[in-house]
């Protein structure tokens, strides 16, 4: 049995659950709508507030499903009752970032700006002081969503090893190298 999609999930307060005759869940709550198909190897059952998973072979697909569609629900069901964040930091000289509404202009030092069009889904807040990189912070109640667009923002300047610069996820622990030594 899976060690993950064994352990049942509890449903919060607020929350709603129902799954479709096709196999679609629609988890509602305070943060808003999401929805899943699951698999046809996979069934739920919904018992006084708890969700257990279950499959219906030993097969390995079967197994690998298992502990995938638990986890998928269960951040389905946190996203909708509190959400999820993620923060990044700009570490480098003229790196900055502006937010208008749902559009997000970083300069990471092209020539040019980059500009990133967020889902509605996404809300966009950045933090400037003085002495301090600027900060960047994705909300949202979708977690497949928010990590992508936290990737993607990092896909334009990753942090490189013998300065440090780039993109970085807040607390994320750069691996540094030694430069090349002067000549004699």
């Amino acid at each position: 049995m899976s060690r993950i999609g064994k352990n049942p999930i509890n449903l919060t307060k607020g929350v709603e659950i129902n799954v479709s005759d096709d196999k679609i869940i629609t988890v509602k709550g305070p943060k808003g709508v999401l929805t899943q198909k699951l698999d046809d190897a996979i069934s739920l059952n919904i018992e006084d507030g708890v969700i257990t998973v279950s499959r219906k072979s030993d097969s390995k697909d079967d197994r690998s499903k298992h502990g995938l569609y638990r986890s998928l629900i269960n951040n389905m069901i946190i996203g909708v009752s509190e959400g999820y964040k993620i923060e990044q930091e700009l570490i480098g000289v003229g790196y900055r970032a502006k937010v208008t509404g749902q559009e997000l202009e970083l300069s990471l030092g092209y020539s040019h700006p980059i500009i990133i069009q967020l889902p509605d889904e996404v809300k966009v807040s950045t933090e400037t002081l003085k002495g301090k990189a600027p900060v960047i912070t994705l909300e949202s109640f979708d977690k497949q969503l928010v990590g992508m667009i936290a990737s993607k923002i990092r896909s334009f300047r990753k942090p490189e090893p013998y300065k440090g610069k780039g993109v970085r996820y807040m607390g994320e622990q750069v691996r540094r190298k030694a430069g090349k030594s002067g000549a004699k």
